[in-house]
């Protein structure tokens, strides 16, 4: 068990409910159409030497391979938008653009068309995520491509229509020159208990190393948990993905575990002789499908596929690859409003605070990106 003690656990927890506070949360980027079954999301937030904000995600319109391959777009853009001159340290709510999504204006989209490659058509974009690194920014896509088939043993569980989810790379000296013709493939798995990898996230930790966490699937999209790869600074190569890592809970998290984000813990909860402490935001559910409650069972947000709540966990700089529940029984995040969904959390921390930004439902169930802001001040506050 990692060590700490029961007062800072419950700091941690403070701080990851004020930074995803439900009732705070106000709409970044809308979803296309207010239904059900549209969301923009699923990417993170980066910003550049000049203060410019700069955001990815995907665009998903209606369509769900569970209920007929085919039937709507589903994700069908990764967009990368930019928030307006001149940066101002903090996100600008005041500076409204023509674009239609407030603040941000888009600066490059990629469609399925233009990242299929070869016989590999791209069904669906996924997750996201920009890196700066020291020679100019990666782009880190997740994608269902079709023309890839299962294990011959296991083809008759392969949806005609379907492909498998794999994880690919776009390199550029700046955000605004990727160019979807550099993509190059990254992660992709033939074991069928992780058979689909998608949903990457990376940070750096004390060492330098890039830690690269994904979300996998097994063959029959039973289930979902995490994995990570590190490429040690001054590498240009991911090492071998490690895929028994934090796997399923036991409770509101028993079908799914996938996280979404990580934040080394700022300020005055870092002693000098302590190591650094990471929070780690997932998102999780008790089923992969929406199922009909006993009339007499206790009416909660369950989490399923598409509708997911959020959990947390925490590590050590010396504890990782062990990561420990802080949401062990039930979840600590979930949308007043929809079906409950709170997921995809990212956060951003910057010299003023800290950004958090997830997919929120919504009473006509949409699920836009949503973000709330804590100041350092804020923060030292919680921590103390």
């Amino acid at each position: 068990m990692l060590e700490i003690d029961k007062t800072m656990r419950q700091k941690l927890i403070n701080l990851a409910r004020a930074l995803i506070d439900q009732e705070m949360a106000k709409i970044l980027i809308p979803a296309l159409k207010p239904e059900s079954g549209y969301w923009f999301g699923g990417g993170n937030m980066v910003k550049d030497s000049k203060g410019y904000f700069y955001i990815s995600g995907r665009y998903r319109n209606a369509g769900d391979s569970r209920t007929g391959t085919g039937r709507g777009p589903r994700g069908f853009e990764l967009t990368i938008f930019k928030s307006n001159s001149p940066p101002a340290g903090r996100i600008d709510e005041s500076h409204p653009d023509k674009s239609g999504t407030g603040i941000f204006y888009p600066v490059k989209r990629f469609t399925k068309k233009d990242l299929s490659c070869g016989d590999h058509e791209v069904v669906s974009i996924e997750g996201s995520a920009l890196e700066y690194t020291q020679d100019g920014v990666e782009l880190y896509i997740s994608m269902e491509k079709a023309g890839i088939p299962y294990p011959e043993e296991l083809q008759g569980f392969q949806k005609p229509g379907t492909g498998v989810w794999t994880i690919d790379v776009i390199r550029a000296d700046t955000i605004e020159n990727l160019d979807a013709s550099n993509i190059q493939p990254l992660i992709q798995s033939d074991d069928p208990r992780f058979l689909h990898v998608k949903d990457p996230l990376t940070y750096k930790n004390g060492n330098g190393d890039t830690i690269l966490i994904f979300c996998t699937h097994p063959f029959n999209w039973t289930s979902s948990n995490s994995a990570y790869a590190v490429r040690k600074r001054g590498s240009e190569n991911f090492g071998s993905p490690q895929y028994k890592f934090f796997s399923r809970g036991y409770t509101w998290d028993v079908a799914m575990s996938r996280i979404t984000d990580v934040l080394a813990v700022p300020g005055p909860a870092v002693k000098p002789d302590n190591p650094q402490l990471y929070l780690y935001f997932y998102d999780g559910g008790e089923s992969v499908r929406n199922y009909t409650e006993h009339e007499r069972a206790v009416k909660r947000p369950r989490g399923y596929s598409c509708e997911e709540i959020g959990g947390l966990a925490f590590s050590t700089e010396t504890g990782f690859p062990e990561i420990e529940r802080l949401s062990v029984n039930l979840p600590l995040f979930v949308s007043p409003h929809g079906t409950g969904s709170s997921r995809y959390v990212k956060t951003l921390n910057t010299e003023e605070g800290i950004y958090a930004l997830w997919q929120q439902s919504q009473n006509d169930f949409s699920q836009p990106l949503v973000f709330n802001f804590l100041s350092n001040s804020e923060i030292e506050k919680i921590l103390k």
